[in-house]
């Protein structure tokens, strides 16, 4: 075991209970403890003079101690300890609260560094609590950019910084170079060493701009690297060929044709599973681009072979909306199709389970039902994952087990942008569909404020009137101490909506909290034309197709990432109508109103998806753990991709020189190439 594997217990000034605190971080190897950069910089660099200090600033002053710091007892559990300190210029008092060991260490005649925020009243400046440093030894808190870290209680800055300090010193020897020299000269990188010291303890900002470029470089190195590896062994899994058949009669059993940008996918798809090995791509389309062909596509390839085809979507209203919509397609082009949901009685579900044992269904719609023990299939030749991001890898994955080295086929409607997708989906090709098919209406879209209600009133009684539907989203479920910013909640919106504004009109409500079931069959109804309003969270945004929603208002919007804004958008617009989505915005300053008019000005979800990449990072795109992005120490998906073009780059051309990492100068990559796939088991795609 190396120096920096040993346990952060064992570095001075830790001990076993601090551990558990660091343990709390994440923190317990003397790795993960070099590692735990700073979140952010106090630049302590200024000295003033007393003279020079301003009211409420915080900052560093040099001054001597002036006479022996006085203690007074306030009563039980606080004592004050008093000093006066001078320079040249004046004289100022420095106050400690329960901190009676301070005046030992306030010598007078001698030289200090305060830093704190300046108090007191004109002529007679103070600072309370300030940190403090003998002037004569070297600056460690003052005089210097100072870390910043993220805490925990039990913890504090000071100790973390120590622990940081003496972990350094200990293992400065060992910290492995894992940057090829050629590549570390060609981008101009500093060296590993000077990098983790000056990322923590930065001698100036030049300095710390170097190590910065250095770590996060050197972070999405590792990644590119890590990804390139999952991929190869990706590619040397060998998988059953589909023989291709004629796809003429699919074709001409759609009701319309396909887009350009479709009938690629399907080239793309139909050129993956006639290969040796097993596809695995992402078809990635707008809201309405129609994927769902796409995918019914790569269904009817696959069973034309004999071989069976799973579809998983992440709600039982969309799973029961592509059965019937493949159901409709496919059943007059020989394809037995079948529905495996958790909904399902007893009995359904061990006849379905049957059907798939013995290959009579050859095309399944289900849920995370598709995942039970107890479904088995006769020969699973294709996974077709539905709003991947909906999904853990380790759900893929246990899909993929009840197969043969199956293909697998994951759709999105979140636009990614493609460098994040490349990263994001680092096992997948990509197809992207960004047309939409013929006659599909733009969705205006308006922005307005809280003085316009009345007006929004009266243009939802008029969609109404046309015999149309009508979402109205809210940010918040209810309210509660969670959510102290004044935002709009479903359950009192519902209730002021059924009640007051619109006690003529069928009012429903949906949100998260309730069991799938009472979900579902509010769903069901609004699908069915017998809701007017239904009010929602952002449950409906991946959700029942409802070609008879022609408005959707979104309150708070400024809560709101610009991609979500999107998805929810696109719950509109699915029909032969004029569609309208009104967002009215209760806040957020004039940058937030900026942003919400650019999403007003669009349709194009790329685009709204590279603007809400720059603003609110990754992120906004995927759930946290759904994401396949690793936890990363100091890279920025949001801010950082140039830096990341680059690493994929270098990464690309040196595993093209030595494909397994096997030359030893590359040892140490290796090594945290293995530790990334360890550590994200799982959760990287």
């Amino acid at each position: 075991m190396g120096v920096l594997d040993t346990e952060v217990q064992f570095i001075k000034g830790v001990g076993e209970q601090r551990a558990k605190a660091f343990a709390k971080l994440g923190v317990e190897t003397l790795r993960d403890l070099v590692m735990a950069f700073p979140r952010a910089y106090d630049d302590r660099t200024a000295v003033k003079t007393i003279a020079e200090l301003q009211f409420g600033e915080m900052c560093c002053v040099s001054a001597t101690v002036a006479a022996p710091a006085r203690l007074s007892r306030v009563r039980k559990g606080l004592d004050i300890t008093k000093c006066p300190v001078v320079d040249e210029t004046a004289r100022m008092t420095v106050t400690f609260f329960n901190q009676s060991y301070v005046g030992k260490n306030l010598i007078p005649g001698e030289s200090y560094i305060f830093y704190g925020r300046v108090g007191g009243r004109i002529g007679a400046p103070e600072m309370q609590n300030p940190v403090m440093e003998r002037e004569a030894l070297p600056p460690a808190f003052t005089r210097r950019i100072v870390p910043v870290y993220r805490m925990t209680a039990g913890l504090s800055q000071r100790v973390f910084a120590n622990a940081v300090r003496q972990g350094l010193e200990k293992c400065g020897e060992e910290l492995p170079e894992q940057l090829p020299e050629s590549v570390r000269k060609r981008y101009q990188l500093a060296q590993t060493r000077f990098s983790y010291e000056n990322i923590h303890f930065p001698r100036d900002a030049e300095s710390l701009e170097l190590a910065r470029r250095r770590l996060i470089f050197e972070e999405f190195f590792v990644l590119s690297c890590t990804l390139a590896f999952m991929r190869s062994r990706q590619r040397e899994k060998s998988g059953k060929r589909v023989r291709v058949p004629d796809m003429a009669p699919f074709y001409k059993a759609l009701p319309y044709a396909l887009t350009g940008a479709q009938q690629r996918a399907v080239d793309d798809i139909l050129r993956d599973l006639a290969g040796e090995r097993p596809m695995s791509r992402l078809v990635q389309g707008d809201v309405g681009s129609g994927k769902t062909a796409v995918a019914a596509a790569a269904a009817y390839a696959v069973v034309q072979d004999g071989r069976q085809a799973a579809f998983m979507a992440p709600t039982e209203i969309l799973a029961e909306q592509h059965y019937h919509t493949l159901t409709e397609l496919l059943t007059p082009l020989g394809v037995r199709v079948g529905l495996l949901t958790g909904g399902l009685t007893a009995k359904r579900k061990r006849e379905e389970q049957g059907r798939l044992k013995s290959g009579e269904t050859q095309l399944v719609i289900g849920t995370h039902a598709l995942l039970s023990e107890s479904v088995e299939f006769a020969d699973l030749g294709l996974i077709i994952a539905d709003e991947q991001h909906r999904f853990g890898v380790q759900q893929r994955a246990a899909l993929s087990d009840k197969g043969d080295a199956p293909h697998v086929l994951v759709m999105s409607a979140t636009p990614i942008p493609r460098t994040l997708a490349l990263i994001v989906y680092g096992d997948l090709d990509v197809s992207v569909i960004n047309e939409l098919p013929p006659g599909r209406r733009t969705v205006e879209t308006y922005l307005v404020g809280e003085d316009k209600r009345q007006r929004l009133y009266a243009f939802v009684r008029k969609h109404v009137a046309q015999g149309r539907q009508v979402f109205m989203v809210c940010p918040a479920v209810e309210e509660s101490e969670e959510n102290p910013d004044g935002l709009k909640s479903v359950k009192e919106y519902a209730k002021e909506l059924s009640e007051k504004v619109f006690p003529d009109l069928r009012v429903a409500l949906v949100h998260g909290k309730l069991k799938p079931k009472e979900k579902n069959e509010v769903m069901a109804s609004f699908a069915a034309g017998d809701i007017d309003i239904l009010v929602a969270t952002t449950v409906i945004e991946v959700g029942v197709d409802v070609p008879n929603a022609t408005l959707m208002v979104v309150e708070n919007a400024d809560r709101f990432g610009l991609s979500q804004l999107h998805q929810l958008r696109g719950r509109v617009g699915r029909g032969p109508y004029q569609s309208t989505c009104v967002l009215i915005r209760a806040g957020g300053g004039e940058a937030a109103t900026e942003r919400l008019r650019a999403f007003c000005r669009t349709n194009d979800g790329f685009k709204i998806a590279e603007e809400d990449l720059a603003i609110r990072g990754p992120g906004d795109f995927f759930g946290s753990r759904q994401s396949g992005l690793p936890d990363m120490n100091i890279a920025s998906f949001a801010t950082d991709l140039d830096m990341l073009r680059s690493a994929q780059a270098a990464a690309k051309e040196l595993l093209e020189d030595d494909p397994g990492l096997a030359k030893p100068e590359n040892a140490p990559l290796r090594e945290s190439v293995s530790r990334m796939l360890e550590k994200n088991r799982g959760t990287l795609n």
